[in-house]
């Protein structure tokens, strides 16, 4: 049961994330959309801070299956982190959004010589990824830059711009994985 609330509430905020926006998290609107008291969801989340890195790991547990399954099927992780989100998919716009708010979110944190929760939470992730490329990249200057062409990709399409040419890109997928 406490694994399940912990997960409406994950929900709770996802939805208004997507619905209503940032302004509209608050520990009362989170609570009431999760069907959950304010004490129950403080049971789980001892802040908005924690709330918002609960859901970080979550989109973390969520890409490192999507990184796994890809690999499961023969890709690599470097082809995964290259890959071209695709805002017509509908699972992929839900994740595109959720990000789009995150990098909002996190636009409002002050930063700090030492990250916050959610930060982190961020961090984590990216450290996540980033081991995996350097566990497969032999040389790590070319792991770095299988890195920043994947996060350029991504944030191109976080910010809503155009993707580059589909073909070009290809040749430059191909070209960083040494085809």
């Amino acid at each position: 049961m406490t694994a399940d609330t912990r997960d409406r509430i994950l929900d709770a905020l996802e939805t208004l994330l997507l619905e209503k926006g940032m302004s509209q998290v608050t520990l009362e609107n989170v609570a009431a959309t999760a069907g959950v008291s304010k004490g129950g969801l403080l049971y789980h989340f001892k802040s908005k801070d924690a709330l918002l890195a609960g859901l970080v790991r979550r989109l973390a547990d969520r890409a490192g299956k999507q990184l796994d399954g890809a690999v499961a099927r023969g890709g690599s992780v470097a082809e995964w982190y290259l890959q071209t989100p695709n805002p017509d998919d509908a699972a992929e716009a839900v994740e595109l959004e959720l990000y789009r708010s995150m990098l909002a979110t996190m636009r409002t944190i002050d930063a700090t010589p030492e990250p916050d929760e959610v930060q982190q939470a961020l961090v984590d992730m990216m450290n996540a990824w980033s081991d995996g490329l350097d566990a497969e990249v032999a040389d790590p200057v070319q792991a770095d830059l299988i890195r920043l062409v994947g996060d350029g990709v991504y944030l191109r399409a976080l910010l809503g711009l155009p993707p580059i040419d589909p073909v070009r890109y290809r040749h430059v997928v191909d070209r960083l994985l040494r085809r």
